[in-house]
């Protein structure tokens, strides 16, 4: 059967969209946690959770379909006026949540159901709603009905009176029910759920043999339900699939006239294979003992066979899931044509040949072309993100007995999915960092004059080629003197030493730092904002940290907005190649020697009435050879402003496949990758922002050391700024082993 090869398949489709649905439902709660009364987001948090147990039902998972019933009674009650939402409510919905996500993962080897906890959190839902649990065959120990005397699938909490009704159902599936994913089966099998159910179907509307459409369902069911549950609890069964089904729903037994529809149908003669299955009226008539899932059993196998096909059926599927590490391969495919197609323009370059030459830029067009769709398929929005930091903040501000609220910006913020996976163990520590140490105590905040909630904002937005993510606070800020002590007493720097805030700030992130007295199960051991450090340069970013005594910190990090192939500048400085990213890059001016010698020596040029500061990568990377008579600025963005970067010459400009370094240039970061040109040279790529932060800090580290002592020169008369990189082609040599290796 072609669904048994597939059934994987779909069980981790139905994973997927779970994970999804728990992080969407998180945020939701955590929502109407401040707005008990907002009726849109209990609608939310219940279809949501009627999502979850419907679609865990069809593929199999019966205990997170039996668990989550009980959820999504408590919220029906909500939802009808019966049940008001209170913290208690939201508390033990996110516990239930966690356990629900257990169940998804379970066989995965990521998590474990916990029945103990499963059976307690079912236990309190009951007491807050009186209403008996759902009893699913094979679900978890945990879900089995633990108050005696109420039946499975009665839900008295339902009636308002405590009396049974009884309720006509005609449903009769459309032609796009079942193709839609919706399952019959499911549907009938939930109304079992509410009470005591008989049916009566009608299979008159089935065609010939070579007219049946295996994705449809013919079937149709006149049904009587004898319930306490209301008439909205019966409509909320059909709820996802109201639209694309003929539904009636009526209070009383059925009426002779009401089920002359099916006698009629049951009466139409038959011819070829499928009038045998009904030769007989009486047998399109079932009894009413028969067990109605056993009515579209049939219909369900036909279903399921065709599920392969219609996996493959481009005009239903308006988008599909593929596995991340699929596309992962495909870039780094593209990696490699890129490569090939920059040693294919080099060899069109030198060749007369126009037919070659032609072919060249073809290639090279559709190349980028494919780039660009592939590296877009890899960018995905922060916000998912983003949203998983509501409930931690949440749960932080119960157990550190805090009030505060988490601020999200730009989740729509697009970033390498690459990038994003590796995000949340930074964020999470610098987040706890923040609840445990920046924001104080409400008693403490409301003697300080501030509001007693307090704010951590989590923003994203665009910055040339990187992406900044920041973490920020109205909290106590850093005390700067705790820390330089600290430092001084771990032999991070000297008591006499003169340093900035930025200096001071960034011993937070050395390994073991900690400035709690005590250690908690949040903080002390100094780990936490070690490993933001090693995540953040793994991923060739930057961490910036700003903070006020009394007003707060924040702390942004600078990441780069793919880690695969960006769009580049390919420059010239002596013999040595690099490549500035091209989204960094606001122009490109000539600069003479007569500009050079009008500055008086000073590394200014007038752009346009505007004075811009200006890096000789000349100096910077300590080249000897002698300079070209015309040299270009290259005028870059950064957070300090506008700056130049001084090159030999201007090649043109280039797609770069970024190649780490490797850990023995982990230390040099104002290089954050390398590329191997067209004709195999190896050229570093640079990070425009860091070399600027790198002269400021240098200039600022100058300014104090000239105060003691005269300033040191280079053997070019130079100061040393980049003395930690002696030559530029030894770099980029030792950069090629590594790359390609």
């Amino acid at each position: 059967m072609p669904v048994e090869g597939n059934i994987d398949q779909f069980r981790q489709g139905f994973r997927e969209e779970a994970r999804e649905l728990l992080v969407a439902l998180e945020s939701v709660l955590l929502e109407l946690n401040e707005r008990p009364q907002d009726g849109e987001l209990v609608g939310r948090s219940f279809r949501a959770l009627h999502t979850i147990k419907g679609s865990g039902a069809m593929f199999g998972f019966d205990d997170l379909a039996a668990f989550t019933h009980n959820l999504e009674n408590a919220f029906d009650e909500v939802r009808r006026g019966r049940l008001e939402v209170t913290p208690e409510l939201v508390d033990l919905t996110l516990a239930a949540l966690d356990q629900i996500r257990a169940m998804v993962e379970e066989g995965q080897g990521e998590s474990a159901v916990d029945p103990a906890a499963c059976a307690e959190i079912l236990a309190k839902v009951r007491g807050l709603t009186g209403i008996g649990e759902y009893a699913a065959a094979g679900s978890h120990p945990a879900a089995q009905p633990a108050a005696p005397g109420i039946a499975a699938g009665s839900e008295p909490g339902n009636d308002v009176e405590g009396a049974e009704k009884v309720w006509t159902i005609r449903f009769a599936p459309g032609p796009d029910l079942m193709r839609n994913g919706a399952d019959p089966l499911l549907l009938v099998r939930e109304l079992e759920g509410l009470g005591k159910l008989t049916a009566r179907a009608s299979m008159g509307g089935i065609p010939a043999l070579g007219e049946l459409e295996p994705e449809r369902c013919y079937v149709r069911w006149e049904m009587t339900l004898a319930t306490q549950a209301s008439e909205d609890a019966i409509r909320d069964v059909f709820i996802f699939v109201e639209d694309s089904c003929d539904l009636g729903v009526e209070p009383g037994p059925p009426e002779p006239a009401r089920s002359a529809w099916i006698a009629k149908s049951a009466a139409q003669p038959k011819t070829g294979p499928a009038g045998s299955i009904a030769a007989s009226p009486g047998k399109n008539v079932l009894p009413e003992t028969v067990c109605a899932g056993d009515l579209i059993a049939k219909g369900l196998e036909e279903k399921r066979k065709s599920a392969g096909r219609r996996a493959n059926d481009q005009d239903n599927a308006s988008s599909l899931r593929v596995p991340a590490a699929r596309l992962d391969q495909l870039v780094d495919l593209v990696g490699e044509l890129v490569t090939v197609q920059a040693r294919l323009s080099e060899l069109a370059g030198r060749s007369e040949d126009s037919d070659v030459l032609a072919v060249s830029e073809e290639i090279e067009r559709l190349t980028s072309a494919l780039r660009e769709n592939s590296m877009t398929l890899r960018m995905l929005p922060i916000r998912a993100t983003f949203e998983r930091f509501r409930r931690l903040v949440h749960d932080l501000a119960r157990d550190l007995g805090k009030n505060v609220e988490l601020a999200i910006e730009g989740a729509e913020t697009e970033l390498d999915k690459t990038v994003i996976d590796q995000l949340g163990d930074p964020l999470m520590h610098l987040i706890r960092n923040s609840m445990d140490h920046g924001i104080e105590q409400p008693d403490e905040r409301v003697a300080q004059g501030k509001n007693p909630m307090a704010t951590i904002h989590l923003s994203a937005r665009h910055s040339g080629a990187s992406v900044l993510i920041a973490v920020s606070d109205d909290g106590a800020g850093i005390d700067r003197e705790a820390v330089r002590s600290r430092a001084i007493e771990r032999g991070l720097t000297s008591a006499s030493a003169e340093l900035s805030d930025a200096e001071i700030f960034s011993f937070i992130f050395q390994p073991g730092f900690s400035t709690a007295k005590q250690v908690t199960d949040l903080s002390g051991r100094g780990v936490g904002m070690d490993v933001v450090r090693q995540k953040v340069e793994s991923l060739r970013g930057s961490i910036d940290v700003t903070s006020q005594r009394g007003a707060g910190t924040a702390v942004t990090l600078r990441l780069p907005l793919t880690l695969a192939i960006i769009d580049g500048l390919l420059v010239k400085v002596g013999d040595a190649f690099f490549v500035l990213p091209l989204a960094s890059t606001l122009e490109c001016i000539e600069l003479t020697r007569e500009d050079v010698e009008q500055a008086n020596g000073k590394h200014m040029a007038n752009v346009r009435g505007a004075i811009v500061p200006y890096i000789r990568l000349r100096q910077y990377f300590n080249v000897r050879t002698p300079p070209p008579e015309r040299e270009q600025i290259m005028v870059v963005e950064s957070e300090d402003g506008r700056c130049g970067l001084v090159v030999d010459q201007v090649l043109g400009d280039c797609q770069t496949v970024i190649r780490n370094l490797g850990r023995l240039y982990r230390h040099v970061q104002v290089v954050s990758g390398a590329t191997i040109l067209g004709n195999g040279t190896v050229a570093l790529i640079l990070d425009p922002q860091r070399l600027v932060q790198e002269a400021v800090r240098a200039k600022a580290q100058r300014g104090r050391a000239a105060a003691q002592s005269p300033p040191r020169e280079n053997g070019n008369g130079h100061p040393p700024d980049g003395a930690f990189i002696r030559n530029a082609s030894q770099v980029g040599a030792g950069a090629g082993a590594s790359a390609r290796h």
